[in-house]
C-alpha cells in the first residue's frame, strides 16, 4: 500500500515549464496532489538531489526522487467487533448501509464505538489508509449506504469521483409541509455566525446544489428523494430547513414538533417516538476504481422510516375517505 523503496521517475520533457507538484500527481496517480504537496514541504521529494518547492517550475529532463511515508494517525483507533451491514466487498471497495445512531468517525470524547473502529475490525488493513479508507460521511443519525476504499489508489480514485461531481448520492427524505413540486437549492454554506455548532445558508459560504423531486404527499408531510451534486455538512439538512420544508425529526433544524390536525394516536406516537431526522441514503453509484465499470447499489428506508410512512399514508387516506 506504502511501498518501502523510494519512487523515482524522470519528468518528460513535454513537462518543462510546469509546476512541481502537478506534474508528480500525474507521474504518481496513486496519490492526490495535496499529499504529494505535503511530502515536498516535509522533504520527501528532491529533484536531481536538491529539494525544490511545490510550486518550482521544471524544465523536462530531472531525476525526482520521492519516498513515500504513510500518514500517523493523530490517536490509534481501536478495532471493535461491532456489528457491519457490508452490501458489496471486494480487493478495492466495500460498501456498508449505516444504521442510524452509528458515529462515522472518532472524536474527542468519542473514539470508540464508531464505523471507524467497526471497519478496522473487518479490514486491519484499513488502518494504513486516510479516514481508514472513507472517502465520504454520513450524520450520525442519518442511516444507508457508504463506500470505504481500500487500497490507496481506490481512495483517491474515489475522492476524484467525489470531487468531479460524478458519484452520484440519492436519499430520501420526510419534511415538513406539502410540497407542490420539486426544485433545486444553490445556496452557500457556512458555519451560523452566532452558534458555531450549526451550518447555515450564509453570503460567502461553499457553493452548495440539492436537488430534490416529490415522490409522495401525505396530509401536512412529503416524501421527497434528494440528489446532492456537493458533499458538505449538513447539506440536505440545512437547504430543506432554509425551503422551510425541514426534516422531520431533525433536532437541529427542524423546529418546534409538528403534527397533522386530528392526527390519530398512532400516527402522533410514531412522531413523537422518532429520534433521528427522517434522512436515509438510498442510492449510490460510482465508477469502479479498479475496472472502470459502473456499479450501483440501494438500500430501503428502515423500518423506523417505513413504518412512520405507512402511518402517514393511512392518515392521508383515512381523511380523503371522511371527505368524500
Amino acid at each position: 500500500m506504502y511501498p518501502s523503496a523510494p519512487l523515482t521517475a524522470e519528468i518528460p520533457p513535454a513537462c518543462a515549464g510546469r509546476r512541481l507538484d502537478q506534474v508528480l500527481a500525474e507521474l504518481f496517480p496513486c496519490y492526490s496532489r495535496s499529499r504529494i504537496q505535503q511530502w515536498i514541504r516535509s522533504g520527501e521529494v528532491s529533484v536531481d538531489g536538491r529539494a525544490w518547492r511545490a510550486r518550482d517550475r521544471l524544465a523536462g529532463g530531472e531525476r525526482v526522487v520521492l519516498r513515500v511515508v504513510a500518514p500517523a494517525p493523530a490517536e490509534p483507533c481501536r478495532a471493535q467487533p461491532i456489528g457491519l451491514s457490508v452490501v458489496y466487498e471486494d480487493a478495492a471497495l466495500l460498501v456498508v448501509d449505516k444504521p442510524a445512531g452509528l458515529v462515522v468517525h472518532p472524536a474527542p470524547g468519542h473514539r470508540e464505538g464508531t464505523l471507524v473502529n467497526a471497519l478496522l475490525h473487518h479490514d486491519p488493513a484499513l488502518a494504513g489508509l486516510p479516514r481508514a479508507g472513507l472517502v465520504h460521511r454520513l450524520d450520525k443519525d442519518t442511516s444507508g449506504l457508504l463506500v470505504v476504499a481500500r487500497t490507496l489508489a481506490a481512495h483517491k480514485a474515489l475522492v476524484d469521483q467525489l470531487q468531479a461531481r460524478t458519484m452520484e448520492r440519492e436519499y430520501e427524505a420526510l419534511v415538513h409541509g406539502v410540497m407542490t413540486g420539486g426544485g433545486t437549492v444553490d445556496e452557500p454554506l457556512g458555519r451560523h455566525p452566532v452558534e458555531r455548532k450549526r451550518i447555515a445558508v450564509v453570503p460567502g459560504g461553499r457553493r452548495a446544489v440539492t436537488h430534490y423531486r416529490v415522490c409522495e404527499r401525505f396530509r401536512a408531510h412529503t416524501r421527497v428523494r434528494v440528489r446532492l451534486e456537493t458533499g458538505r455538512t449538513h447539506q440536505i439538512r440545512v437547504h430543506m430547513a432554509w425551503r422551510r420544508h425541514p426534516i422531520v425529526g431533525d433536532p437541529v433544524y427542524g423546529g418546534r414538533f409538528r403534527v397533522p390536525a386530528a392526527a390519530g394516536e398512532e400516527l402522533l406516537a410514531a412522531l413523537r417516538a422518532l429520534r433521528r431526522q427522517a434522512l436515509h441514503a438510498r442510492r449510490l453509484a460510482l465508477r469502479h476504481p479498479d475496472t472502470g465499470v459502473v456499479m450501483e447499489w440501494r438500500s430501503s428506508l428502515p423500518p423506523d422510516l417505513e413504518g412512520l410512512v405507512a402511518l402517514l399514508r393511512a392518515d392521508a387516506a383515512a381523511h380523503a375517505e371522511r371527505a368524500r
